[in-house]
């Protein structure tokens, strides 16, 4: 049984790469987070404050829908779990996600994407979604590391 999965979610692709090439250095298996209604381009339109990410991301209860919950999480000891950053956090699937398992006694190691601001108050925002969870961040994924690199930094948490 392999011990780690690397689970994302990805609206434009960038995140998507970076967790298939973060699963193939670190041997883990792949599980993409992915919403009932996929998001179009308008809806990711962050300067329009009434499109759907908006929407989203300015109401702390929302919970947009999986599309699946067939993750089998009871078979992970440690998941990398990768989104890109909205808001200066995680996008509340990201909250749906992690409301859906147990992962009591689970080591979550985030990292993300984002075209110019870091984790920022991602690892304190998601705590309260997944109790008993030892969540570590783990960083940025940005640019193009290599294979090597990525190994070395999940050796490295």
């Amino acid at each position: 049984m392999n011990k780690t999965l690397v689970a994302f979610f990805s609206a434009s692709g960038t995140t998507r790469r970076a967790a298939e090439k973060l699963a193939a250095a670190t041997g883990s298996d792949l599980y993409e987070i992915r919403p009932a209604v996929p998001y179009t381009s308008a809806d990711l339109d962050w300067q329009d404050k009434h499109s759907r990410s908006s929407v989203e991301m300015n109401d702390p209860a929302s919970r947009p829908e999986l599309a699946n919950h067939d993750a089998n999480i009871g078979n992970y000891e440690r998941i990398f779990l990768g989104f890109p950053i909205w808001w200066y956090t995680a996008p509340h699937i990201i909250r749906t996600f992690l409301e859906s398992y147990d992962l009591t006694g689970k080591k979550l190691v985030l990292f993300a994407t984002s075209g110019g601001s870091g984790l920022g108050r991602t690892a304190k925002d998601l705590s309260s979604s997944c109790p008993g969870a030892k969540i570590i961040e783990g960083g940025m994924l940005n640019g193009n590391p290599s294979e090597a690199e990525l190994k070395k930094w999940a050796e490295s948490l």
